[in-house]
């Protein structure tokens, strides 16, 4: 190489978009059919993953609280827990939102189960 020295530029990572890798698209499907199984364990995990905005999807509270919701009305205790703590950042319209969202998941397992 020589003289010539390489300069390291910084890069401005503030506007980068997340990064939808294979595997964390291959995590939240397997989750969403977990889900759609009824199993509550997923409804807990899609409910982290969106309020951390981890495995690919983005921080979304409203879908969220939906999971968390969905997890605490089949008996999981952490999941009550979880909810409650991000509804103290939502507004009252996004809390009913989710509620909605909850209720209607809820129908249509009941529909595919009859």
């Amino acid at each position: 190489m020589g003289d010539r020295m390489m300069e390291l530029k910084s890069i401005d990572t503030g506007a980068a978009e997340p990064v939808r890798t294979k595997q964390a698209e291959l995590l939240i499907a397997q989750c969403l059919a977990a889900a759609a199984a009824g199993e509550i364990t997923a409804y807990f995990d899609l409910g982290v993953a969106f309020s951390t905005g981890s495995h690919g999807v983005e921080c979304d509270l409203v879908e969220a609280h939906k999971w968390f919701n969905l997890a605490a009305s089949k008996g999981h205790e952490e999941a009550a827990y979880c909810r409650a703590d991000i509804s103290d950042e939502m507004t009252a319209r996004e809390i009913a939102e989710a509620q909605r969202q909850a209720r209607e998941w809820l129908i249509n397992e009941r529909r595919k189960a009859a």
